[in-house]
């Protein structure tokens, strides 16, 4: 062993772990910002200057103001993809999106809408945040399509998956718009997951007459 490297994975720990302090500094500083002044009147200078870090090293955390605000956005759009893709063996892809949005329900997942009053107000009086979560939910639908294609051996271009994403993301974006709902009306977290888990159902069930056999995961 070269006793001269062994500093090097400590070493590169630290770095990242600080890197990591540094990106949720700058985070929680930017969520308070905004939702005290709104997003569209608070600045880049004046969220480095909560975190007292160089303007550069915000940009360089988050290229865009946009992404400040939905820091878990990668998350959002690889949802349910990543759930298709690993749906267990006779599952098909409604019942596999169906128990993991009804855990997330129960979790009170704020990547499933559970974000607080505060923050998805801050969502709603903003057109640029707006705009910027419709996109989201078409990025997510197309890595839906995707990931149905790839799993069930269809062309990404074929109508089939392209449809089922979008009943299944259409699902999935209205019941997000309801907790939205339900939240800017002034109802707690645990209020709405209760709310969700009796509607919910409700909405997937529609998708049965569909999907009830579409890309079950035959036995291997």
């Amino acid at each position: 062993m070269d006793l001269n490297d062994t500093p090097a994975a400590p070493a590169l720990g630290l770095r990242e772990a600080k890197k990591r302090e540094t990106r949720q500094l700058i985070s929680d500083h930017a969520t308070r910002l905004f939702i005290e002044r709104g997003f569209e009147h608070t600045t880049i200078a004046e969220i480095a200057d909560a975190a007292r870090v160089a303007k550069k090293t915000v940009t360089n955390y988050f290229p865009r103001k946009e992404d400040l605000a939905l820091d878990h956005q990668d998350e959002f759009v690889a949802a349910l993809a990543a759930t298709v893709t690993a749906r267990g063996t006779g599952e098909t892809p409604l019942t596999a999106l169906r128990h993991a949005f009804l855990a997330a329900v129960a979790a009170q997942d704020p990547v499933a809408g559970f974000a607080g009053e505060a923050f998805t107000r801050m969502i709603a009086e903003s057109p640029t945040l707006t705009s910027c979560l419709r996109g989201l939910h078409d990025r997510r639908e197309e890595a839906l399509t995707a990931a149905l294609a790839d799993t069930t051996g269809t062309p990404r271009d074929d109508i089939t998956p392209r449809t089922a994403a979008a009943l299944l993301g259409g699902v999935h974006r209205v019941l997000f718009d309801r907790i939205q709902e339900l939240t800017l009306s002034g109802h707690p977290n645990p209020r709405i997951a209760e709310v969700l888990a009796q509607e919910a159902p409700r909405a997937f069930d529609l998708l049965t007459p569909a999907l009830a056999e579409y890309g079950r995961r035959a036995q291997a």
